[in-house]
């Protein structure tokens, strides 16, 4: 998968979202480009579709990180490739705040249907179809886009967003960690569905969707297994995270950044016993949060969270 810092152009910034485009789409650009010749009357219509193609899936991957940033979250990057758009979103590490940041992608695609079917409405009676007739063809298509991005992303298999919003939707009775794996697990399923249907209709995108798909699935079974090792960690109940309640690991698992040590920054009280450096906050290991020491509640019972999201 692409990143914004790995051959890609940074085209703009909006909310504090910088949106970049990946070299390897103006290579499919120009195939798809010119494989739709037929058509439109001129190659300029073919564009204006292909532009369109990806102004949906700009607008779908700001819901995510729009979404994301609406419930606590950081989101600051979007990349945009053959295969679609990646938004870089990090929601707390809560099953509600997970599911709108992931939920808000497909219901931008329902929300740009009404605007998209009024300009065909409207087109057709201010009697443009008859003046330009490829401007019928472009809504047309543009239509069937959208409608396409929301039934393809919407079906359950990780990690597209309906395997995400599956998982997510798992999280509030399973726990993240074992919701992860559950949806991972389906996912492999959906990528020897995909190997299977690139097979038998001979298209080589269905196969490479599949790679995608697949090395996504391994990764978050992976981080799946890390998390459900973490969460068996013994805890330091005299401690509670002010964000999640967790209780902290007992151990040494936070890195000095000045001489790269590991320590337990609550055995030292956020200071690290190699190089004495004093830290004003102590990240958990659960959300991600960032508190110091001293905003960590101290219970006289503190219960641990059971499923932790960090990963150490």
């Amino acid at each position: 998968m692409p990143t914004g810092r790995q051959g890609s152009i940074r085209l703009f910034r909006f909310s504090g979202i910088d949106v970049f485009l990946h070299w390897s789409w103006f290579l499919l650009a120009f195939y798809e480009i010119n494989a739709r010749k037929g058509n439109y009357s001129s190659i300029g219509w073919n564009i204006a579709e292909y532009l369109a193609l990806f102004l949906i899936v700009t607008l779908h991957e700001f819901g995510h990180s729009l979404a994301c940033r609406q419930v606590g979250g950081q989101s600051d990057r979007i990349v945009l490739w053959p295969l679609g758009g990646v938004a870089y979103v990090n929601p707390p590490q809560r099953p509600g705040a997970t599911l709108w940041s992931i939920v808000a992608g497909p219901l931008v695609n329902v929300a740009l249907l009404p605007i998209i079917i009024g300009a065909g409405y409207a087109s057709r009676a201010m009697g443009w179809y008859t003046a330009v007739p490829d401007l019928r063809t472009l809504i047309r298509a543009i239509f069937y886009i959208d409608v396409g991005l929301f039934l393809f992303n919407i079906l359950p298999i990780y990690p597209l967003d309906g395997g995400q919003i599956l998982r997510s939707l798992l999280w509030f009775v399973m726990g993240r960690g074992r919701s992860l794996m559950v949806a991972t697990i389906l996912g492999f399923a959906g990528v020897a569905a995909f190997i299977g249907l690139a097979i038998w209709t001979e298209t080589a995108w269905y196969g490479i969707l599949a790679v995608f798909m697949l090395m996504n699935c391994w990764s978050g079974l992976k981080h799946a297994r890390a998390i459900l090792r973490f969460a068996k960690l013994p805890r330091r109940f005299g401690y509670a995270c002010p964000s999640c309640q967790a209780s902290p690991p007992i151990g040494d698992y936070w890195k000095c950044g000045n001489c790269a040590q590991a320590f337990d920054s609550f055995q030292s009280e956020a200071v690290c016993p190699h190089c004495a450096t004093r830290y004003e906050g102590t990240r958990c290991l659960d959300c991600g949060a960032m508190h110091p020491i001293s905003a960590w509640s101290t219970p006289a019972m503190s219960v641990p969270s059971a499923l932790p999201v960090g990963q150490v």
